[in-house]
């Protein structure tokens, strides 16, 4: 069950990095792989898969001396889990078939590697001892015709090559993968959509406004619109110094979304300075309720809604005598 799911979220992975049989094809042969290095390959199998785990131990071996990739060495699950998977990649690296199935299994090493937060350039030093071991290894196999090793080792090292980049490219997407969350989770906590009472929505925004963050704001109010059911939203940009053209369009194009959804927006806390731009800038203000202050564009939505706030006189004094 575990590697049906690790298989499917392989073939995801895969996906998202548009690696279908044409990409495939077009790394191979960015790397000069040709249909000549298949049985120079085939030569050396054997030497290959006969001292397969002595070629395993000679890259773990090389991490293990290294503070950086101590979080793949330190779980016992995570190191076998990531020997067994490179035994598996060294045997496939020989049999001459370099499809979808073998670039699988190589993303799904990647996946591995970046899971335990390997860097590229430790998860390279180590490939290369690993070259190396194998490289020797030929050329001693095949002492008296060292040219026919060295061009079996080159064909070999063509697909290593291939490999290399693959992976490389997985530590990268998985990298970038968490940077692009990170980003998201600090930007939804910079425009975080409260409710206040039912039907009414508080959108403070603090700072300042982007493109890309003008996009997250309207669609983190149109999410909360539609699953509190708002009626009202109270958009306070008293944080807000500055505004630009693209993001005061963005802020009016949010206005008419929410009221498509059957809410009604309003503005506050609009600086003197803002206020300037939006008119230097030739904005189309009508569009906008615009009050003064949060408090009184609370007062103005709960008027809306229907609610009434009564004041009760707590200091009067004591009532006249006979009254």
């Amino acid at each position: 069950m575990a590697d049906e799911i690790q298989q499917a979220a392989s073939k995801a992975l895969m996906r998202e990095m548009g690696l279908d049989e044409a990409n495939i094809e077009r790394r191979k042969k960015i790397v000069g792989f040709e249909a000549s290095d298949l049985p120079r390959i085939a030569a050396i199998r054997d030497l290959v898969t006969q001292h397969t785990d002595d070629y395993v131990t000679t890259f773990f071996n090389h991490l293990s001396g290294l503070d950086d990739a101590r979080s793949l060495i330190a779980s016992r699950a995570i190191a076998e889990r990531a020997r067994q998977l490179k035994r598996e990649h060294l045997v496939a690296m020989v049999q001459g078939e370099y499809g979808m199935k073998y670039v699988e299994q190589r993303i799904e090493l990647g996946t591995l590697y970046a899971k335990a937060g390997l860097d590229a350039r430790v998860f390279l030093g180590a490939f290369h001892q690993l070259l190396k071991h194998i490289g020797s290894a030929v050329m001693k196999q095949v002492d008296r015709k060292p040219l026919d090793g060295f061009e079996s080792f080159m064909s070999l090292k063509k697909i290593a090559f291939f490999d290399i980049g693959l992976i490389v490219d997985v530590l990268v997407f998985e990298r970038e993968r968490v940077i692009r969350q990170q980003q998201e989770s600090i930007r939804e906590l910079s425009t975080p959509v409260l409710q206040i009472r039912e039907r009414l929505l508080l959108l403070p925004i603090i700072g300042v406004i982007d493109t890309q963050r003008a996009r997250l704001i309207t669609e983190s109010l149109l999410r909360s619109i539609r699953a509190n059911r708002a009626k009202v939203v109270v958009m306070d940009i008293t944080g807000v110094a500055t505004i630009d053209s693209k993001v005061s369009n963005h802020l009016l194009q949010t206005v008419t979304a929410a009221r498509l959804m059957g809410a009604h927006v309003i503005v506050t806390g609009l600086s003197a300075e803002v206020a300037q731009s939006l008119v230097a800038l030739g904005i189309e203000l009508s569009k906008l309720n615009t009050v003064g202050d949060l408090q009184g564009g609370l007062e103005e939505a709960e008027r809306i809604l229907g609610y009434r706030v009564l004041t009760t006189a707590t200091d009067a004094g004591p009532a006249p005598e006979g009254s």
